[in-house]
């Protein structure tokens, strides 16, 4: 979402964006008759999101550009003295880039506790996990708070536990919510499998996966 009356949701992984276009269109801010307007040729809406589509706040996607611009976005609402929060959805892949440790320490030093990010921590980077090929990146919550931010990690499938943790937060500073998630998670063949981040099921691989879901 984006507006000067409303809360903004930035979606730095950009490449999560299908979720986002659900929400949007059970919010009524994007309609089936609306989405011809804003698709591609192929009659598609982006893989990554775009601001002329509706209630996207920034075109995002290229990683570790989405929290300097939800920093700057935090800081711009302080300076108007709004009440304005920013949310920003990061993927664990976007901790590797120096600017996003950059915004990090920036949005530390404004103290811009209207700023909250919740790190989508699935533990794959690409194709690899990073546990494996990126030891020297734990701890996140530790690092996080190294760098002024108030810091947490939660169940990142448990909604009630991810927001508890921003409502019951000390304030005064940024704060990031670190959503352990498991990858493909409720989708049997998929869980843990990296080569999802990549490809797309196939008709009968997509009909296994909506009955496993619906089993659920």
């Amino acid at each position: 979402m984006r507006g000067a009356d409303h809360d903004v949701f930035l979606m730095s992984k950009g490449h999560g964006c299908m979720i986002q276009y659900v929400i949007l269109e059970e919010l009524g801010v994007l309609s089936r008759a609306d989405l011809d307007s804003y698709c591609k040729p192929d009659g598609r809406l982006g893989a990554h999101p775009d601001y002329e589509t509706p209630g996207v706040a920034a075109s995002t996607g290229s990683l570790g550009h989405g929290l300097g611009l939800a920093t700057g976005q935090a800081y711009a609402e302080k300076l108007k003295k709004t009440d304005v929060m920013i949310y920003c959805l990061l993927s664990d892949g976007e901790f590797q880039e120096g600017s996003t440790w950059e915004a990090m320490m920036m949005a530390a030093n404004l103290k811009l506790n209207n700023l909250v990010a919740f790190l989508d921590y699935n533990d794959f980077g690409g194709l690899e996990r990073m546990s494996d090929g990126h030891k020297a990146f734990y701890p996140l919550v530790e690092k996080a708070q190294a760098f002024g931010w108030e810091a947490v990690e939660v169940d990142g499938h448990d909604g009630e536990a991810i927001f508890n943790a921003v409502t019951s937060r000390i304030g005064g500073r940024p704060l990031i919510v670190v959503c352990r998630t498991v990858k493909g998670k409720g989708v049997s063949y998929m869980e843990n499998v990296p080569i999802w981040h990549y490809r797309s099921p196939n008709k009968d691989e997509y009909q296994r996966g909506l009955d496993e879901l619906a089993a659920e």
